[in-house]
């Protein structure tokens, strides 16, 4: 069983490292995607929050959340939403694009796991995207007054059991990719979706009960909340170390439910002969 794991951990090492070889050649992209593109769509959040800021905060966010930042308040709900996107991106995305390069099922045959092989490409985005909020955090202090006053590496650790949820999250989406041969519009209505009912601009209390009751069960909603609640010391749904509790054990209950998902999909394609198709 240890052997299992070290050789899948190797795999998934080497196919991340693969893709940092291949993106760090066209440094000037990496340079655009890691500095000016966080800075294109974070201004014109931040002047917005302006807008309707008095003395600097926000009034109406402050009588929800008991915090009137709204610049550090839609930063902290983008951290969690990059990471959603990192993930999703990263497995679906690449999974159709082995398919129409025609090499999925050449890839498939090698005694690695399947699994290995898309935590590989999905751990490049995401370690690509730590890399790009990093800049942004920094640029936010520097330019925008992002200034969170709670802990912020005890905050930190409410993304890592987050994490491991998405990747439940992913191994589903991956399943869908397989089934529907089809990405882009999969994968940017599921991450629009996850991110709006986890409340990334916003706080969740101000959904309709219908939506409330599905965003209470996304492992995602907890992440953003804890987080704020930690970093800005706003109001959060519950106690932070029920919202932690919360978090872990809908992180494990996905991993599981998405795992089962893709093999089940899996076994129905390759039945079915559809695996090479595009």
């Amino acid at each position: 069983m240890i052997g299992k794991w070290s050789h899948a951990l190797r795999v998934a090492g080497a196919v991340a490292a693969q893709r940092w070889r291949q993106s760090l050649r066209y440094p000037m992209n990496f340079v655009l995607n890691g500095v000016v593109q966080p800075l294109s769509w974070l201004a014109p959040v931040y002047f917005l929050g302006r807008a309707f800021a008095v003395d600097g905060r926000v009034p109406g966010l402050a009588a929800y959340t008991g915090s009137g930042d709204f610049t550090s308040f839609f930063l902290s709900g983008a951290i969690v939403a990059g990471l959603v996107g990192s993930v999703l991106w990263g497995m679906g995305f690449a999974l159709k694009q082995q398919m129409d390069q025609g090499v999925l099922e050449a890839n498939w045959l090698t005694p690695s796991s399947r699994f290995a092989q898309l935590v590989g490409v999905s751990l490049f985005d995401l370690t690509y995207t730590v890399v790009q909020f990093a800049i942004t955090l920094g640029l936010a202090a520097a330019l925008f007054g992002f200034h969170p006053t709670g802990s912020f590496w005890l905050a930190l650790g409410f993304l890592v059991p987050v994490i491991a949820g998405l990747y439940g999250f992913g191994f589903a989406l991956a399943g869908a990719v397989l089934l529907m041969r089809d990405a882009n519009m999969l994968i940017d209505t599921s991450n629009f979706i996850v991110n709006v009912l986890s409340g990334e601009n916003f706080p969740v209390k101000v959904l309709p009960p219908a939506l409330l009751a599905i965003s209470l069960a996304l492992p995602t909603t907890y992440a953003m909340d804890g987080l704020r609640g930690l970093l800005l010391g706003t109001r959060t749904l519950w106690p932070v170390t029920w919202e932690f509790a919360a978090l872990c054990v809908l992180a494990a209950w996905l991993i599981v439910l998405g795992r089962w998902s893709f093999l089940a999909v899996e076994r129905f394609c390759r039945r079915r002969g559809t695996l090479a198709l595009r």
